[in-house]
């Protein structure tokens, strides 16, 4: 107990100071974003000059008070759950666009992440198995070279060539335009295979992490006491494999799963941008386009928190898997 609470404080404080740098790292960039709303307000003919002051107030964006004061006002705004209003998708609240599209992000992040991180890791562990083997040494070459490409790379490559070129599959938005969302066969059918391309590109991005991760770790576990007794008695190979050597060599890619999913998010939100995918990462990019502080705040955010929370599951998670951490001994006694 002391131990969780001990890092509830630190995954507090780390928040605390995400949330600082949201803030005022944004309003230290040049430009005036109320100035840009002001201007396409003018174009549509519906600008109230008047109303100036009140869009600033409302925006947060107040220029009469001072940094530190806005900043309090930031505080107890989130504390009362008021992320704003957005600028780029005006009057609609912060809070209804990233309800509104954090659907689309969740399905793919959850559908690449479960595939990639479940087969990197099977594979990782036949891998590990068959060390030596023809087949670990060309997988092995093979994930280094995949390991080594940045999401936004292959997305171009993706877009370019199965898209652009080959037209086997749609490479901007999340769905037939023509169709109404809706749970209908066709828009789910239309949203899946609008999926598959930017998916595809997640999970052959991340997957060869997994598979190395845990064959390196799988190849030194293999190599334990307890292992070697196992196969001594005569235990199958399968349950050599997974109940002894598998289960204990899984536990960095346990504890590594959280930290790797701040990058895999953030690698999401440049692949959403490439493909125009109707998530909360081409929301945070037209927002920084069109400086609305409010909604880059608001994603950023919900970025930082999701990946604070995925750290405390894991931190616990880690508990259940390995006793040595739940009796607070040290993992490598």
């Amino acid at each position: 107990m002391r131990r969780l609470i001990r890092r509830l404080g630190l995954y507090l404080l780390a928040v605390w100071a995400a949330i600082t740098v949201n803030f005022f790292l944004p309003r230290l960039a040049p430009g005036d974003p109320v100035a840009a709303l002001q201007q396409r307000l003018q174009q549509r003919g519906s600008f109230n000059p008047a109303s100036l002051d009140a869009l600033r107030a409302e925006f947060g964006l107040n220029t009469n008070d001072p940094l530190w004061l806005q900043y309090l006002k930031y505080l107890n705004n989130l504390i009362h759950g008021n992320l704003g209003v957005s600028i780029t998708r005006f009057p609609a609240s912060v809070g209804d666009v990233i309800g509104q599209d954090i659907k689309w992000t969740l399905v793919l992040l959850s559908v690449s992440v479960l595939l990639s991180f479940s087969l990197g890791t099977l594979v990782g562990i036949f891998m590990a198995w068959n060390r030596g083997t023809a087949f670990d040494t060309a997988l092995s070459s093979l994930m280094m070279f995949f390991y080594s490409i940045l999401y936004p790379w292959l997305a171009i490559v993706a877009v370019y060539f199965l898209g652009f070129n080959l037209g086997w599959f749609p490479f901007a938005f999340g769905y037939d335009t023509s169709l109404t969302p809706g749970w209908s066969a066709e828009f789910i059918a239309s949203a899946a295979y609008h999926a598959i391309l930017p998916a595809l590109t997640l999970i052959v991005s991340t997957i060869a992490g997994w598979m190395l991760t845990m064959r390196n770790s799988m190849v030194t576990t293999l190599s334990e006491d307890y292992v070697l007794l196992a196969r001594a008695k005569g235990l199958s190979s399968r349950r050599v494999m997974f109940a002894y050597a598998a289960r204990n060599a899984i536990l960095p890619s346990v504890t590594g799963f959280a930290i790797a999913l701040g990058t895999v998010v953030g690698g999401q939100l440049l692949v959403e941008i490439v493909f125009s995918y109707p998530g909360i990462g081409f929301d945070l990019f037209q927002a920084i386009q069109g400086q609305d502080y409010a909604l880059a705040d608001g994603i950023l955010l919900l970025v930082i928190v999701a990946t604070v929370f995925m750290n405390l599951i894991v931190d616990l998670l880690y508990t259940i898997l390995d006793p040595r951490v739940r009796e607070g001994r040290s993992v490598s006694a």
